[in-house]
């Protein structure tokens, strides 16, 4: 079952450092004045060294740039595991306002470390609003960076547990990153309340459209086929356009759409239309794509 705490994302990126006895003042103690740092001992001989080094990294990313990730290399760096008495690896700690202030030794869940570093962001946030967090959200998520963005959605979760708006915004967060999987089984799971409120229900239909388009996509060269061959077919182009979109040609299925339009507008009860709209609310209305299709659009429909 997929949390709303526990929302998963693979990028790339974050705020992480390798750090060295001569940097570890820097970029550890005096950086933790700043923001939170999180510091990984760490041996290349360890295994579940090798084991929590990403998940850290990857929740550490997730809190977009307000914690900070510093990996030390105790083979390298035996002076500072001696220093803080690392006795053994992989051992954490957090250092805020110039203090180890927590820590602990060997490997933890990623729901707990994504948990801790949620607790740690809002620290560094000083007591951040919700919509701070939401502008925060909605700037990347325009940006397509979906880590920094599911972290935002999420600390607003963690102050707000149920806010619809955050929810949603997951939600569309997974769609982004085509993990159409995971975010079925999130909202399946999602309390009615939730899933009956007019956000959640939008990106409801969105992922809707994006799981059948994902399932037309395998039939993409041979509906591209059928449309070569009988081209006055309405039904092959609008096919064709969902299965384009499936497949991420997203500027091919407005193209092959705003064409339908134009042959027969009001074909389908103007579903030629409708389809190209949730294709722009799939897309985000900042996209260039989008923008430049709209205007294609609004030619076709005034001229």
């Amino acid at each position: 079952m997929v949390s709303l705490h526990d929302t998963t994302v693979h990028s790339g990126g974050g705020s992480s450092v390798d750090v060295s006895t001569d940097n570890f003042m820097a970029e550890v103690v005096e950086a933790s004045r700043q923001q939170p740092v999180i510091v990984d001992f760490w041996a290349p001989w360890c295994g579940p060294c090798k084991q929590l080094m990403p998940i850290l990294e990857k929740v550490v990313s997730e809190a977009g740039g307000k914690v900070k990730l510093a990996k030390v290399n105790i083979d390298e760096n035996q002076a500072i595991a001696a220093q803080l008495r690392v006795q053994s690896v992989p051992t954490v700690y957090v250092f805020h306002d110039g203090q180890p202030i927590d820590g602990f030794v060997g490997a933890k869940p990623e729901s707990e470390l994504r948990e801790m570093v949620q607790q740690l962001a809002a620290q560094a946030g000083g007591g951040e609003s919700v919509d701070s967090y939401f502008e925060q959200a909605e700037a990347a998520f325009a940006e397509k960076d979906y880590g920094a963005a599911i972290g935002a959605f999420q600390a607003v979760l963690h102050l707000e547990e149920n806010n619809e708006k955050a929810v949603a915004g997951l939600l569309r967060c997974l769609i982004g990153l085509n993990d159409l999987e995971n975010a079925k089984e999130m909202l399946d799971n999602l309390p009615d309340t939730l899933a009956s409120s007019d956000a959640v229900q939008d990106v409801a239909k969105r992922l809707e459209f994006a799981l059948k388009a994902s399932e037309r996509a395998g039939e993409l060269s041979v509906l591209q086929q059928a449309v070569g061959n009988d081209p006055e077919n309405m039904q092959k182009r609008y096919d064709l356009a969902i299965a384009q979109f499936g497949s991420g040609a997203s500027e091919d299925a407005i193209s092959t759409l705003l064409e339908m339009i134009k042959k027969d507008r009001g074909w389908n009860d103007d579903a030629a239309r409708l389809q190209l709209l949730e294709i722009f609310a799939a897309l985000g209305a900042t996209a260039p794509k989008v923008k430049e299709g709209r205007k294609q659009l609004s030619s076709l429909l005034f001229s």
